[in-house]
């Protein structure tokens, strides 16, 4: 009986909570197991809902029940600019992405009150270029600041465990690094730098070496001091000089012209077969896609022959499922340092050994049950 007693509400909170969560009117009529007129109704102040409603709304829009009874619409930073470049869906995102977002902006703002609290800085340790600066200068730049040499390179095990190396190093210049599920074709990463700390985000769901790409992408937009979500793939054309800018400065980083050079005219009759572009890519942890468009700017090979090898990587939907059963099946602690990474985690540890949280804060800032409470600090680097 509880559930069935009506609450007074806010219209204009209602109609707010449902778009910013991505829904749309006839969505939740089926969600409430109600008509499209009787949520219009809802949104509108012609009737109240009842308790038992708002607990469906709640878990349907991520959201607590006490955002419900707000006077007004939070006021939350804009989302981030769209470069997707998607034709009808210019600041249309799916509902996945937008929890990503949301959660980052979450997560931003209490990094930044862990940090003060213990006396840490939150501003970025970089130095900010222009879109008028040479990408492949600022990545060369960058691999010498970073210590991130060739032999450096050649020398990790495989693409995770030079992704584990670069996020820390971003880790260490106050860029925090995240990994969040969202669907592939609609969102690839996207960088925060309108706040501090600077956030970068990768999607989980994608291979390796894509999220590689993605994450030197997402700096350089940290860089240009930029805000913004994309689809950064090596193998197109960018349809923006940021853009254009950041596939560049990626690019540059993880295979620097004159190492690509050298490569190729070691292996210039048998460049594009599959055994040298296997070899290429594990020993240096670059995609073929990255290879490949080094090629044809380099005029290794024509365009067609680009294409053509292309076309034989194009990852396929199998995998794609494939991977996310994979994530799905992570244990609960690797699951947390995947996502939030070392940095993160610190910042709970150390809040929570100085007592300015509480052990029950500690679990619910890192999404994680208490029995994982201790493997996840003792994985946890920093």
């Amino acid at each position: 009986m509880a559930k069935t007693f009506t609450v007074e509400v806010v219209p204009l909170v209602l109609t707010w909570l449902r778009t910013s969560a991505g829904w749309e009117v006839e969505e939740v009529a089926k969600k409430l197991r109600t008509s499209v007129e009787v949520v219009k109704d809802l949104e509108s102040g012609k009737r109240n809902p009842t308790m038992g409603q708002l607990n469906i709304l709640s878990e349907t829009y991520k959201r607590p029940i006490a955002s419900f009874f707000l006077s007004k619409p939070k006021q939350e930073r804009p989302m981030p600019k769209d470069y997707r470049f998607l034709p009808n869906k210019t600041n249309i995102f799916d509902r996945k992405t937008i929890l990503a977002i949301r959660r980052t902006r979450s997560l931003q703002n209490l990094s930044k009150e862990l940090s003060l609290n213990i006396n840490y800085a939150t501003e970025t340790e970089i130095k900010k270029s222009r879109i008028t600066d040479n990408p492949e200068l600022i990545a060369s730049e960058y691999r010498e600041i970073l210590n991130f040499d060739i032999e450096k390179q050649r020398k990790f095990r495989d693409a995770y465990k030079m992704m584990g190396h670069l996020r820390d190093v971003l880790e260490d210049l106050n860029i925090l690094v995240f990994q969040f599920s969202m669907p592939i074709e609609d969102a690839r990463g996207f960088a925060l730098a309108d706040e501090t700390p600077n956030i970068i985000v990768i999607n989980s769901k994608d291979s390796i070496e894509a999220r590689l790409f993605t994450l030197m992408h997402e700096f350089g937009h940290i860089i240009l001091g930029e805000t913004v979500i994309d689809l950064p793939e090596e193998s197109l054309q960018a349809r923006s000089n940021i853009e254009a800018w950041c596939n560049s400065f990626s690019s540059a980083f993880l295979l620097p012209k004159e190492v690509s050079i050298d490569l190729f005219n070691k292996s210039k009759h048998n460049l594009t077969e599959t055994d040298t572009l296997n070899t290429l890519s594990k020993r240096y942890k670059a995609s073929k896609a990255v290879l490949l468009v080094k090629m044809v700017n380099l005029n290794y090979i024509s365009r067609q022959e680009f294409e053509s090898v292309l076309a034989r990587y194009t990852p396929k939907e199998t995998k794609v499922e494939k991977k996310e059963k994979q994530v799905m099946g992570m244990a609960s602690d690797q699951r947390c340092l995947s996502e939030v990474g070392n940095k993160f985690v610190s910042l709970v540890a150390n809040n929570f050994d100085r007592e300015f949280i509480t052990y029950n804060d500690a679990l619910s800032f890192l999404s994680i049950k208490s029995r994982n409470f201790d493997k996840v600090l003792a994985r946890a680097r920093k």
